[in-house]
């Protein structure tokens, strides 16, 4: 258990940000629900977090915006001391899917500051107190975990932007994991495949359909609680060795099959 260990989530209100904070909370962790706008869904998963046998704390903020990130990150400081854990999950796809063609550049930069600028420059803001945090003998370590997505490297030319966002997290965390990895701080990216979330619920019957013809080789849907059981074996220490690693949670769909 880790009673005295804090994360911060961000877009942890629903989906897989909420999986991913009860899963913690079970460990007895402290996580900090951070939510865009949707103060009633941050709410209820304080309250599955503390059920679960943790404890929450909900704070506002867009990744998307200086300030709110600077506020975001002060705030769990000032009011528990210490980030253990940083999990970039928050995320959006485009408000249309639209062919490449026809996506316009105020769709481009919407997702890309959501989905890679906000949690690139807050990944950078964290850090940096992590290192002074270990400096100080407040934690032994730190860790980032990146929530990417088979968008990586599956194209979807129905939302370009989306993908390409998703494909620089994956740089970012190889950058991230090689420039602190000598200051204690480890970093993985975990690339979810077909998930049920809000996100993915506008798809339904498609994927259904795809995921019953053998899309995937595990046959049934992802649930949060599967991207939550990755954090809790990375937040509890099980992979010391690694650092950029991707822990693919996709029922098997990256594998190239004949």
């Amino acid at each position: 258990m880790s009673a005295n260990k804090v994360a911060l989530i961000t877009g942890a209100s629903r989906g897989i940000g909420r999986g991913i904070a009860v899963a913690l909370g079970q460990q007895g962790w402290t996580v900090v629900v951070n939510y865009r706008g949707n103060a009633e869904a941050a709410a209820e998963c304080v309250s599955l977090v503390e059920s679960a046998g943790g404890k929450a704390h909900a704070v506002q903020g867009d990744v998307s915006v200086r300030e709110d990130r600077s506020a975001l990150l002060e705030q769990v400081l000032t009011t528990f001391g210490r980030i253990d854990l940083l999990v970039n999950n928050a995320g959006m796809a485009p408000r249309q899917r639209v062919d490449i063609l026809e996506m316009t550049e105020e769709s481009f930069d919407e997702v890309m500051n959501v989905n890679l600028k906000g949690p690139y420059l807050l990944t950078q803001m964290a850090a940096k107190n992590m290192i002074e945090l270990i400096k100080d003998g407040v934690m032994s370590g730190g860790q980032i975990i990146n929530i990417g997505s088979m968008s990586a490297y599956v194209s979807s030319t129905s939302r370009s932007e989306y993908c390409v966002s998703k494909a620089g997290m994956a740089m970012m965390t190889k950058l991230y994991a090689d420039r602190l990895a000598n200051e204690g701080i480890t970093v993985y990216e975990i690339r979810p495949g077909i998930i049920a979330t809000d996100m993915t619920s506008v798809v339904t019957a498609k994927y259904d359909k795809l995921i019953d013809e053998g899309l995937t080789p595990i046959r049934r849907w992802g649930l949060p609680e599967d991207v939550g059981k990755i954090c809790v074996a990375i937040a509890e220490g099980y992979l010391p060795y690694s650092t950029g690693e991707v822990i693919n949670v996709d029922g098997g769909i990256h594998l190239q099959r004949l």
